[in-house]
């Protein structure tokens, strides 16, 4: 049956699937070799070629997730991005991005680039006018995030994909809070399509990789770099990862539920200052993101009222954990100037809208009103704290 009339779960649960023809098991066995036959055999395998029958099973999966012809495997969602942003760039080349960006994506650009002679342009807003304004002769890529790390801003997929066409430009999206559940860049005709794997694809906080999906012809170049940067990843984390995307489609929709359930709570709540989420009619890009997300996503923002110390608030849950990544099935929450965005200067978060308050939820598959009581026994905390 093609992948492409398969529902989300069916694809989730056995697309790529290896089949284990000796013992008949009902999951994918574990191939853990690293060197492999050479003579009288149709593929040369070996993990740093990304072609391991484990690795070649998990692509095809992560493929028919984000609709695309091809996909490879990587070691961490940073070497998904920067291998997929190299390959399609070379001394003398200029790149355009969204001024809303993981940090991770802003150092790699902002440290390194000029190393290598390639000049980069933030946006600065995220209107199709604000990239078409900084494209220049020698631009190759436009690359955008959306929802983006940590306000859960929205970029219009199809117009960036139409703009990138229309000047013969690569387009690349970090769709790793959306996940493949809640969105599908390669249906708005965008390029190239990153993840950090870590993040909702493994979903269980017990792992570290990174995805890239496109056509066949564009992940052919990707993968001539990619052999040669080594950024595969052990077998033993691939079986991992692709056991835990058999639940990605029924966690995800759950964590979708709550983290609305959870943002209207805190939108209604007089501690809270603002929400950031996406899914609140309220939010100034709810009808985009209506009409390019299937959902809205587990993520979300927020910021106390003033006097209200959000340090001290982390500090007091007990049921939300303090963590540094996203998307596990726990609850999670953190300050982003001192995690995702702490080597962005002040003045750099200040651009962004970053402020030292802000904390973001990663909202699990607990019981909403679990949840809610814990974030009302910290804040009561705060609260008597304040009043000291």
């Amino acid at each position: 049956m093609d992948s492409k009339k398969k529902g989300l779960n069916t694809i989730c649960t056995h697309e790529g699937q290896l089949e284990d023809k000796q013992h008949r098991g009902a999951v994918s066995p574990l191939y853990m070799g690293t060197s492999y036959a050479f003579e009288d055999v149709d593929v040369k395998r070996y993990p740093r070629y990304f072609n391991t029958p484990n690795q070649v099973g998990l692509a095809k999966k992560i493929a028919a997730l984000e609709h695309a012809e091809a996909a490879l495997i990587f070691g961490s969602g940073m070497a998904a991005i920067s291998t997929a942003l190299m390959a399609f760039l070379k001394a003398g080349d200029h790149i355009v991005l969204q001024n809303m960006l993981y940090g991770g994506t802003y150092n790699l650009v902002t440290e390194e680039f000029e190393k290598f002679g390639i000049s980069y342009s933030f946006t600065d807003g995220l209107a199709a006018s604000d990239f078409e304004s900084k494209i220049q002769e020698n631009t190759k890529v436009i690359y955008i995030e959306t929802p983006s790390n940590p306000l859960l801003t929205i970029t219009d997929i199809g117009a960036i994909s139409q703009i990138a066409k229309k000047h013969g430009l690569v387009s690349m999206i970090d769709n790793t809070f959306a996940s493949p559940v809640n969105q599908n860049p390669i249906d708005f005709s965008i390029d190239v399509v990153i993840h950090s794997a870590t993040k909702y694809m493994g979903g269980h906080s017990d792992i570290c990789a990174g995805a890239v999906a496109s056509t066949q012809e564009h992940m052919e170049r990707i993968f001539g770099l990619a052999k040669n940067l080594g950024g595969s990843l052990s077998d033993y984390t691939v079986w991992l990862l692709e056991r835990s995307i058999k639940t990605m489609g029924i966690r995800v929709r759950a964590q979708n539920v709550n983290a609305q359930h959870m943002a209207e709570y805190l939108e209604s709540n007089g501690d809270i200052e603002a929400v950031y989420y996406p899914g609140l009619k309220n939010h100034p890009d709810y009808e985009l993101a209506k009409s390019q997300m299937k959902g809205f996503g587990g993520m979300l923002s927020f910021e106390l009222k003033e006097g209200l110390d959000a340090s001290q608030f982390q500090k007091n849950l007990k049921l939300i954990k303090s963590s540094m990544s996203l998307a596990g099935i726990e609850s999670t929450v953190l300050s982003p100037t001192q995690t995702s965005h702490a080597l962005l200067s002040a003045e750099e978060r200040k651009k962004q809208g970053i402020k030292d308050g802000l904390i973001r939820f990663s909202v699990g598959i607990e019981e909403p009103e679990d949840l809610i009581a814990d974030i009302e026994q910290a804040l009561k905390v705060v609260g008597n704290l304040q009043l000291q």
